[in-house]
């Protein structure tokens, strides 16, 4: 979540460099309601330690107003068509989430 959450701050910094309009917040979208809660409650438990950093870090970004967190189930998770092997039907459905078209193959 922090890789992202720094990525997302490079972008932000480019686009206003070219003076390209951004609006704040960004919202990230994240299926572990694990990770989420451990980025928006502030106790720390034992377990987490080795989080502290990165935690801290998306914790600011959200007190900053800059990125937004919200739960979205694994079922329409639309990054898994690049990350997990999928069934027929949920590939079918992510595709037509993100309006891939299917082509033809090209003739040899």
């Amino acid at each position: 979540m922090s890789a992202t959450t720094s990525e997302l701050e490079w972008i932000s910094y480019i686009l206003q460099d070219l003076q390209v309009p951004v609006s704040f917040p960004f919202t990230l979208y994240y299926d572990s309601k694990v990770a989420l809660h451990i980025a928006e409650n502030p106790i720390f438990h034992k377990k987490t330690n080795h989080l502290r950093i990165d935690c801290h870090y998306t914790r600011d970004k959200l007190l900053e107003g800059f990125l937004r967190i919200a739960h979205v189930s694994s079922h329409t998770q639309l990054a898994d068509i690049m990350t997990k092997p999928l069934s027929e039907s949920q590939h079918h459905f992510i595709s037509s989430k993100l309006r891939l078209l299917v082509t033809p193959p090209i003739p040899a």
